[in-house]
């Protein structure tokens, strides 16, 4: 028989992991302010292997129109600058020989609406997360029935499902609006 309060925490928990996922996206889009975040995804090509920028030099936002990467071995230079102009950061780094630079440039009203659509569609995808998450709990809940859940259970299980689900959207919601005054914020 189905454990209830098993499935709605294992809902919980996906559901969560949907609002990090977002969290985690909405960090990585540049909004005119320097974030460190926004250089996660590069992968640094160092001594032969793919590495996270962040284990071959230290990053800073010394003040919020710049990034510094300061490597801790200076022949790493070129092949950290060659991977930030390889990725999707959008970026031209400048190096003085020991440290690099990323100017981050004032986003124009065009870039900033094209930044929202960005966040929106990103958390679109979270939210059908969220809905797909209640849709199979709601299914398991219907077949447990089948299997001796009774009815009250079900529905009781059903109306917890509803708050986790809108607590969720609701969370969502709150974290596109912050990242979208952020962006918008001139």
């Amino acid at each position: 028989m189905l454990d209830v309060k098993q499935t709605l925490s294992e809902s919980e928990e996906r559901m969560e992991m949907a609002a990090m996922f977002l969290e985690e996206q909405l960090n990585r889009i540049r909004a005119g302010r320097a974030n460190i975040a926004i250089l996660d995804g590069v992968r640094v090509n160092s001594y032969g292997q793919k590495v996270p920028l962040n284990q071959v030099a230290t990053v800073m936002a010394p003040d919020p129109r710049t990034i510094t990467i300061k490597p801790w071995d200076r022949k790493t230079i070129r092949d950290i600058e060659k991977a930030i102009m390889d990725s999707d950061v959008g970026i031209t780094p400048e190096n003085n020989g020991e440290v690099i630079r990323l100017g981050i440039p004032q986003p124009t009203e065009e870039r900033r609406r094209e930044l929202v659509k960005q966040c929106n569609k990103i958390g679109e995808k979270a939210k059908v997360e969220v809905r797909n998450v209640r849709g199979d709990i709601k299914d398991k809940l219907k077949k447990a029935i089948k299997d001796g859940l009774s009815e009250d259970n079900e529905k009781d299980a059903e109306l917890e499902l509803q708050k986790l689900h809108d607590k969720y959207i609701k969370k969502l919601d709150e974290l596109l609006a912050a990242k979208n005054k952020e962006i918008m914020t001139v």
